[in-house]
């Protein structure tokens, strides 16, 4: 158990995001006291990888409109290389910079995210919904949590991102807000900020200044049809986090100055459920076989099951 209360901060991978920033912002509030992990992804670096690999890149769209990464052998390698050969290098370089030290890690590192791989992906291909097959992609099953708590406790601020591990220990495409929620969950984590490409939640896709303060999700269903693409992705994440215990989770923009305190001081946007009552907990197993419930969090060791 950690011993600060913890933010998770997830750093878009769009590259008009400010890592930099975000990074400079981390360490000003880690050296403040701030106990921090931080999550990222990297499609902007996976896109530029793929193009000089000659890799072909696919979206998937499913039909609740959410679109994610077709992740094939090919694109698999691709992400790997990206994300741990590029982006988490740079990150924890300008971790070190500002003088706080950092650990750069994957999901498969100390097995600390479980996933199932999915045997088959729907999609929308011309109007039609198709079963999409040989995706090397996943859904979190499982968060141990023994090695970011070790980190934690030393004062060390990990940094990760997909893959995880699947059921047949190989290496799977994850989403990585998803990945940001569970680990918040699963840590017990007081705040997760999602920090991506726009200001927030727009009530209108095509205006950059119809920001909602907050915006509420059906604890079950597909999010809000005027939400599309990655943002549809960073809904359901930010549902998942609060199921799973996290007090306050928001959405906001990575490319503004200090873009973490800002999200900490309540700009962007803030996700409730739109159930008023409180989230009903979910007996799960940790290490020591005692369930704890989803709404009861603590920064409790282990493994913790989560709910697909």
């Amino acid at each position: 158990m950690t011993t600060k209360p913890l933010t998770v901060v997830k750093c878009g991978g769009n590259p008009a995001v400010d890592a930099a920033g975000i990074c400079a912002d981390i360490a000003r509030l880690v050296h403040e006291g701030h106990s921090i992990l931080l999550v990222h992804g990297g499609s902007g670096e996976i896109g530029r990888l793929a193009g000089r690999l000659g890799v072909a890149q696919r979206t998937l769209v499913a039909p609740d409109n959410v679109s994610t990464r077709y992740t094939d052998p090919d694109t698999l390698e691709v992400v790997v290389l990206a994300l741990v050969g590029a982006v988490k290098p740079r990150l924890v370089a300008e971790l070190s910079r500002h003088k706080v030290l950092s650990v750069g890690l994957t999901g498969m590192d100390g097995q600390m995210l479980r996933a199932r791989r999915k045997s088959a992906v729907r999609a929308v291909v011309d109007g039609t919904t198709v079963l999409i097959r040989d995706n090397h992609s996943g859904r979190i099953t499982t968060v141990h949590t023994e090695l970011p708590e070790t980190l934690l406790r030393a004062g060390y601020v990990p940094v990760v991102s997909p893959p995880a591990i699947d059921e047949n220990d190989q290496p799977v495409n994850v989403d990585a807000d998803r990945a940001a929620a569970a680990l918040a969950a699963a840590l017990g984590a007081e705040q997760l900020l999602l920090l991506t490409g726009a200001p927030g939640v727009l009530a209108d896709p095509a205006d950059p200044t119809s920001v909602q303060s907050t915006h509420r999700i059906s604890p079950t269903g597909p999010p809000d049809p005027s939400a599309t693409g990655g943002m549809a992705l960073k809904l359901i994440a930010a549902r998942e986090a609060l199921t799973g215990g996290v007090t306050t989770v928001r959405i906001a923009d990575g490319r503004t100055p200090e873009p973490v305190s800002r999200a900490l001081a309540g700009a962007g946007t803030t996700v409730r459920l739109s159930d008023t009552e409180a989230p009903t907990a979910v007996g799960v197993p940790t290490g020591a076989g005692v369930p704890i419930g989803a709404g009861s969090l603590t920064h409790s060791s282990r493994e913790r099951e989560i709910r697909t």
